[in-house]
């Protein structure tokens, strides 16, 4: 399986359902999965040696720009970006992690961002680890003058926190790269679940350069 930085898998329980992941690394496969549902629940119920069905992967990935990269990760948007952090820091290029969180126990990944030599920064929106601030207003703080000098952004999270990166990039002028979520059925252009606008999240994306909301033309291969 070649895997590109940002794509996804679909991860399937036979009997139970399928649902879509964008792996954390690649070799081996690793999914980082929140418990948060049935589905999810079952996977924390696997135990060593049990059979999880995977088909993929499936969209786009990240486009991974030269230079100093900026990756903002919110609550589990760490984890896809772990890997583009992992494959930046391959080629020699500087990282900076911009890691948030509601509270402290929504951060994680922070050591593994860490111990591929990317610059670490974290924050809270309750100041119980890192800076009281949100994502978007860290890494606003990191993108003045003189502090770091970014060629390119890359975020992962909850949809209202990539809309705040994207006008954020604009304003700084920088190329952005924005990786969202939505419900899945098949992953490959068919059933239309993955909708946000005019746009399928599972063929157009999970990777945008700008919100999606605009029509394009679909050229999803089954």
């Amino acid at each position: 399986m070649t895997l590109q930085a940002g794509q996804f898998v679909m991860a399937w329980l036979p009997g139970l359902d399928e649902k879509p992941f964008s792996p954390s690394d690649a070799a081996p496969l690793t999914l980082t999965v929140d418990r948060v549902g049935p589905f999810t629940t079952a996977l924390h119920r696997q135990s060593v040696g049990d059979m999880i069905w995977l088909r993929g992967p499936f969209g786009r990935g990240f486009s991974r720009c030269s230079g100093t990269l900026l990756l903002i990760g919110g609550g589990c948007g760490a984890a896809p970006l772990c890997y583009l952090a992992q494959t930046a820091r391959q080629a020699g290029q500087e990282v900076h992690a911009a890691l948030g969180a509601r509270t402290a126990k929504g951060l994680f990944f922070q050591d593994r961002y860490a111990a591929l030599g990317a610059t670490v920064h974290l924050c809270t929106d309750d100041g119980s680890a890192g800076k009281k601030a949100t994502t978007v207003q860290m890494a606003a703080s990191l993108l003045r003058p003189a502090h770091i000098d970014v060629t390119a952004i890359y975020a992962c999270g909850p949809a209202p926190m990539l809309d705040a990166v994207y006008e954020l990039a604009q304003e700084r002028r920088l190329p952005v790269q924005l990786s969202y979520e939505a419900y899945m059925r098949c992953g490959i252009g068919v059933c239309g679940s993955c909708a946000l606008g005019e746009q399928l999240v599972c063929c157009d994306g999970p990777v945008f350069s700008r919100p999606p909301t605009r029509c394009v033309d679909h050229q999803c291969a089954a």
